[in-house]
């Protein structure tokens, strides 16, 4: 048995039953694929266990998690196997990189809000998403992971995540102080900045920010 773990991805409960999951006798979530007698079940931490059996054996099948092991017909299985867990993961799993109670807060504030569910436009930066309006689908937020040195911010080098939003060109020397309100991160500086998502800004005022941005993105 092998146990896997999507990084950045929580389970959703209500796409399993759709996929093909079903619940055993314990409550527990299984799926079962059609490589080698396989079974996959759903743990209570999102994680997976999978097991493969050999049908002519009836051992536990394990080839295909090892790089040494060569041969046609190991690639074949490891294959398949690699591809029914990209499915379940695209199709059972929703995106879960921003973890931090400001974050969290944030995201859920602009769903009740506004309707909207951060995009993650891009597969080599995962840990980078966009708010963008319905109507006009242009992006009024951004929420991007970054070390602190990109930022100019002071101490030791650490991870930290910003939101980037719009303002009006005549606005932003008011709003920058340097320490949370920064020139915006990866765009034009004279139309976006960034706010540090420390737990300093109240909710309450980023809001108030987001709702300028969103005008701004009309």
């Amino acid at each position: 048995m092998a146990r896997v773990r999507f990084e950045n991805k929580r389970v959703n409960m209500s796409k399993l039953s759709q996929f093909g999951f079903e619940p055993n006798q314990n409550g527990q979530y299984q799926f079962r694929i059609l490589i080698m007698q396989g079974l996959i079940e759903l743990n209570t931490d999102g994680s997976l266990n999978t097991t493969l059996t050999d049908t002519t054996t009836s051992e536990v099948y394990v080839l295909h998690l090892t790089s040494q092991a060569h041969g046609q017909f190991v690639g074949q299985v490891a294959q398949a196997y690699q591809d029914v867990l990209y499915n379940i993961e695209q199709h059972c799993y929703d995106n879960d990189v921003f973890q931090s109670t400001p974050e969290r807060k944030l995201i859920a504030q602009v769903r009740a809000v506004y309707g909207d569910d951060l995009e993650f436009l891009w597969p080599k930066f995962p840990q980078n998403a966009v708010w963008r309006r319905s109507d006009t689908h242009k992006w009024y937020g951004a929420l991007l992971t970054v070390t602190s040195d990109k930022l100019a911010l002071p101490g030791a080098t650490h991870v930290v995540t910003v939101l980037d939003l719009r303002a009006r060109p005549e606005d932003l020397s008011m709003l920058i102080d340097g320490q949370h309100y920064l020139p915006g991160y990866h765009m034009n500086k004279k139309h976006w900045y960034s706010i540090l998502l420390d737990d300093v800004v109240p909710l309450a005022t980023i809001m108030d920010d987001v709702k300028v941005s969103y005008m701004l993105a009309k």
